[in-house]
């Protein structure tokens, strides 16, 4: 796979599954725009470390949260790089504590929604333009497993809400875009904690993992590889799709049995 002349902004990419795409893609020869909202040491020690693998690479600092601060990291992006061929919508707060919706604050419903649905529709919709111009566009949004179905997520009800909003967006912005060159997809991963976001699969290999039917732990390279895939120019007859990246876990059904 080559990427080389592309450039890819990774919302929520100084840690996690966003530095472990960042670093993936820039393998491939692709230019990076890293985002970040308070992890600025961890983002300017990852800029250096794609720096120094011969792509360009930036650091900005922005919540996507916030309209006016995404407005702002888009056209930074756009400064320095003169376009963004990869949006990667990897950014969005999850509360881990299991609550009912009512014990919920109206705060905490705003910013899930603002987060995870709102932001990354305004940034879509600022990067849009660019890519039309350029008939060449991949957009990536993130979901959690099985969200096409939109089933009943007891005590995660504001984030499950939004990112099922997601999952049609995606399939028809999918649609709305294929004419010109664009695809947009979704990529659902599993239930990938601490630093296995940061891990590749060789570095899991000989782990067990209980709660995977597929016996290992996920790492962030399993999510990376699969958007790298998205990314290839000749992916381009696939757009609209929920991508699945679980092992076979089920998070829904497994919170529902206790």
């Amino acid at each position: 796979m080559d990427l080389s002349g592309k450039t890819a902004l990774i919302t929520g990419s100084a840690k996690g599954l966003g530095k472990s795409t960042a670093m993936l893609l820039a393998s491939y020869g692709c230019n990076i725009v890293l985002n970040y909202v308070t992890s600025e040491q961890a983002a300017q020690k990852l800029e250096q470390k794609i720096r120094d693998m011969g792509v360009r690479c930036i650091a900005i600092q922005a919540d996507i949260a916030h309209p006016e601060q995404a407005e702002r990291l888009a056209d930074e992006a756009e400064a320095a790089f003169g376009g963004i061929d990869i949006l990667i919508n990897n950014a969005g707060p999850f509360i881990r504590e299991r609550r009912v919706f009512l014990e919920y604050r109206r705060e905490e419903i705003t910013g899930l929604l603002h987060g995870n649905l709102l932001g990354v529709m305004l940034l879509d919709h600022r990067m849009l333009p660019g890519m039309r111009s350029r008939n060449w566009g991949r957009i990536i949004h993130f979901g959690f497993g099985h969200a096409g179905e939109a089933r009943a997520w007891p005590h995660r009800a504001v984030y499950a809400a939004a990112k099922t909003g997601l999952v049609s967006f995606t399939k028809t912005l999918a649609v709305e875009e294929a004419a010109h060159g664009i695809t947009v997809n979704m990529i659902c991963p599993g239930d990938i904690r601490g630093e296995n976001k940061e891990k590749t699969i060789d570095e899991v290999e000989g782990q067990i993992d209980d709660e995977s039917p597929r016996g290992r732990p996920g790492t962030g390279e399993d999510i990376a590889r699969a958007i790298a895939f998205l990314c290839d120019s000749k992916s381009d007859f696939i757009t609209g799709n929920i991508l699945d990246v679980t092992g076979g876990l089920d998070p829904i059904r497994r919170t529902l049995k206790g």
